[in-house]
């Protein structure tokens, strides 16, 4: 029996990179020998075991074969004759098919040390075609990295596009990819991959018609995903700053209203968390008009604040805040957005200190408090405009 490193704590050690968890392959054992030494089996499809000790995940090498459409359709062979050559075989990439021997030496049999140093993303065999979920983790790892896509894998992943391999994936995974690749240092780049292949049309047609070229929305979406990641904003926050120019809110600034329909069927379909689907809807209907600076009054804030529930919940009035920053950036520059920033969390911090038990000892109560609580948190977020506005002048 072998074992080996193998994966992205290969990858990530050559990169120079921080290295998270470690996954192992073991060649030359069976499920029967792993769990008389300990190790307690998880994976139900293939032996995949848990380190007594360290929990780290011990798989036995394998092969695979397709049997059925999809990404499920596989039968695999753990046999102790399968070489660590035939086990990296059947990964994705290049980068991701090496393994690092007991005494330090890398096992590269396909090339993954060379696309490391070309910055390139390369399948590893014709047997990427058989998995669709490799589309979306070659678009995932573009997204972290900024590396370019080799010109044989981009054509093969068109392929597979047209053969309706992408159809069989479930929006649960599609939006975990999607939910990982705003986390990464370069979101941008997961959407630029998947229009290149022609995916982005087949899995989220409304989004493909937003990133359109000729889309002035689109240019927009793509100019504030592009500050809310500049600005270091959390996946939600990224989420909502390319989305929210869906709603045609900018089209229809006189009343400031939105038409959140066609990106609230694209997140649903999604299968987004009930939190990215909220802060979209808020920033759609609200950011337009928070992003007005100049226009900015306590009635427009006050309604912004009642709609994310900002009093009880000022975190989420906060991810609204840096949408709104996002779309500002975007325009008129950092120092600018970080202004607009403090003056509305500034606004629901006064808003949040208007004493309610004050009121509700002077004998108000149900909707008479209600009312006069609403009265007076817009008319402290009014004086502090005003004083914000004096001391400008």
């Amino acid at each position: 029996m072998k074992v080996y490193a193998v994966g992205g704590a290969v990858r990530d050690r050559l990169l120079g990179r921080p290295v998270g968890d470690r996954d192992w392959v073991v060649v030359g054992s069976t499920a029967a020998a792993m769990e008389a030494m300990g190790f307690r089996r998880v994976g139900r499809d293939f032996p995949v075991f848990l380190h007594p000790e360290t929990h780290e995940e011990y798989a036995l090498a394998r092969r695979e074969r397709k049997i059925a459409p999809g990404y499920s359709g596989f039968v695999f062979d753990a046999h102790p004759n399968v070489t660590l050559e035939e086990d990296l075989k059947r990964r994705d990439l290049t980068i991701n098919a090496m393994a690092e021997a007991e005494d330090g030496r890398i096992i590269d049999p396909w090339g993954g040390q060379a696309d490391l140093a070309l910055r390139c993303l390369r399948h590893v065999s014709p047997a990427f075609a058989e998995d669709p979920v490799r589309i979306l983790r070659t678009a995932r790892f573009a997204a972290r990295f900024d590396w370019s896509v080799a010109p044989a894998t981009l054509a093969l992943m068109r392929q597979m596009v047209t053969a309706g391999e992408v159809d069989a994936l479930v929006p649960e995974r599609v939006w975990a990819e999607w939910q990982r690749a705003l986390e990464e240092a370069h979101p941008q780049r997961f959407l630029a991959v998947l229009e290149d292949c022609g995916a982005l049309p087949r899995l989220w047609p409304e989004l493909a018609t937003l990133l359109a070229p000729d889309s002035p929305a689109g240019l927009q979406a793509r100019a504030f995903l592009a500050a809310a990641v500049e600005r270091g904003a959390d996946a939600c926050v990224r989420n909502a700053a390319l989305l929210h120019p869906m709603a045609g809110a900018d089209d229809n600034s006189a009343t400031g209203r939105a038409d959140p329909q066609p990106f609230t069927n694209l997140l649903t379909r999604m299968r987004a968390p009930r939190e990215y689907q909220e802060l979209a809807l808020l920033a759609a209907q609200h950011a337009p008009a928070l992003a007005d600076c100049h226009a900015l009054d306590a009635a427009c804030l006050w309604q912004a604040m009642q709609a994310g529930d900002g009093l009880r919940r000022p975190e989420r009035f906060r991810q609204l805040a840096e949408v709104v920053a996002a779309r500002v950036q975007a325009g008129a520059g950092r120092p600018v957005a970080d202004a607009v920033t403090e003056r509305l969390l500034a606004a629901l911090t006064v808003a949040r200190q208007v004493n309610s038990a004050a009121m509700a000892r002077a004998g108000l109560s149900g909707q008479a408090l209600g009312e006069a609580l609403a009265t007076a948190r817009c008319t402290a977020i009014t004086c502090y405009l005003a004083g914000e506005r004096s001391e400008a002048e």
